[in-house]
C-alpha cells in the first residue's frame, strides 16, 4: 500500500531505510555494495555506503559490511578474490567514500595514513540554526560519559579545557580530563535557509561521532536527525523550529522519522598519486535540501 501524500510517502521511505538493508540476504547486500562501487584498482575498492548500515556486527544488528566483505571480493571481477579489509569506519548513519582495501598490506599502510592525519576528509551536514561565526574551527577534547537520566545511557560530550570565569568574564583554563581525546574540526556554511545550514565540515582528528558533538554542543547546531545529540539528559526526537517543520511539511511528532543527515562528501587518499574521491548526497539528503530551499553550491 503506498500512501498517496507525498509527505506520507517520504516519511515511509525515510523509516524505512535501515530496516530494509537488515532484512536482506547477505549475498543481495554485497550486491547492493557492488553496485556502489565508484573506483577499483589492485590495491583498495572504494564504495559509497548507504544509510543505516553498520560497518562492524553487534548486538540485535543482522548484517553489516564487515560480515559481507569476503562476498563482495568475489562478486568484483578480474581481481583476486581475496576478502577485503576495513580501513577507517563510519557511523551507521552517515553515507558516503568508504575506502577498502584488497590486502594485509594495503589496509594497514592505508590506516597508517588515517592516523598520521594525511586522508583529508570533507563531510555535508544539514543542520539546525546557523554557526556563529559562519567559518571557523572547533578545538575542543571530547571524553565519553554516562548520562543520568530515567534512562541511563552513554554519550559522547565536550571536555572544553577553558571555561568563562562567571565573576569577571575572563576565560581561566581548567583541569583537563585525563580520559578525553583531543578534537578539532573545521566548518563552513554553504548555505543557510529555512532555520538550517548546510555546511561544508573536515574533521582534522578521528573521535567518535566528533562532527555530531562539536556541531550539537560546541557550536549549538545538531545536525538534523540527530536524535542523539539534540539533547543532553534525555534520548528523544530532535526539537525542530517551526519553519524548518513547515516547509518539510512534517508534524513535530513525525521528527523521529527523520535520518541523520551527515555525508561524507569527499576523500583525498595520497597513495602514491593522490587520489580524490567524491560521493553525492544520497537522495534523501538532496531531496532535504531542495525541501529547505538549500541551494547546492557548485563544486
Amino acid at each position: 500500500q503506498i500512501p498517496k501524500d507525498p509527505t506520507q510517502r517520504w516519511l515511509r521511505e525515510l523509516t524505512g531505510m535501515s530496516q530494509h538493508l537488515q532484512q536482506v540476504h547477505p549475498n543481495v547486500l554485497a550486491k547492493i555494495l557492488k553496485e556502489r562501487t565508484v573506483y577499483q584498482n589492485e590495491e583498495i575498492v572504494v564504495i559509497d555506503k548507504p544509510y543505516g548500515l553498520p560497518v562492524h556486527g553487534g548486538p540485535g544488528i543482522k548484517n553489516c559490511i564487515a560480515d559481507v566483505l569476503p562476498i563482495l571480493a568475489k562478486m568484483l571481477e578480474n581481481m583476486k578474490a581475496e576478502p577485503l579489509h576495513l580501513c577507517h569506519r563510519l557511523d551507521k548513519e552517515t553515507t558516503g567514500v568508504m575506502v577498502l582495501a584488497r590486502s594485509k598490506e594495503a589496509a594497514e599502510k592505508i590506516r597508517l595514513l588515517f592516523k598520521t592525519r594525511q586522508v583529508e576528509k570533507m563531510y555535508w551536514a544539514i543542520v539546525l540554526g546557523d554557526p556563529d561565526p559562519v567559518e571557523g574551527v572547533v578545538e575542543i577534547p571530547i571524553v565519553e560519559k554516562e548520562v543520568q537520566s530515567h534512562q541511563s545511557h552513554y554519550k559522547m560530550t565536550l571536555a572544553p579545557n577553558y571555561r568563562l570565569c562567571p565573576e569577571d568574564g575572563k576565560v581561566v583554563k581548567t583541569r583537563g580530563n585525563r580520559h578525553a581525546e583531543s578534537a578539532v574540526t573545521r566548518y563552513r556554511r554553504l548555505a543557510a535557509a529555512a532555520a538550517c545550514s548546510l555546511l561544508e565540515l573536515q574533521p582534522i582528528t578521528g573521535v567518535k561521532h566528533q562532527i555530531r558533538v562539536h556541531l550539537a554542543y560546541g557550536l549549538g547546531c545538531p545536525i538534523l536527525g540527530d536524535h542523539k545529540y539534540s539533547h543532553w539528559s534525555k534520548l528523544a526526537p530532535q526539537k525542530l523550529p517551526e519553519l524548518t517543520l513547515r516547509k518539510l511539511k512534517l508534524e513535530q511528532s513525525k521528527a523521529r522519522h527523520l535520518p541523520l543527515h551527515l555525508h561524507a562528501h569527499r576523500l583525498c587518499l595520497p597513495l602514491g598519486q593522490p587520489l580524490d574521491f567524491v560521493c553525492k548526497p544520497p537522495h534523501f539528503f538532496q531531496k532535504t535540501m531542495r525541501k529547505l530551499d538549500l541551494d547546492i553550491p557548485k563544486d
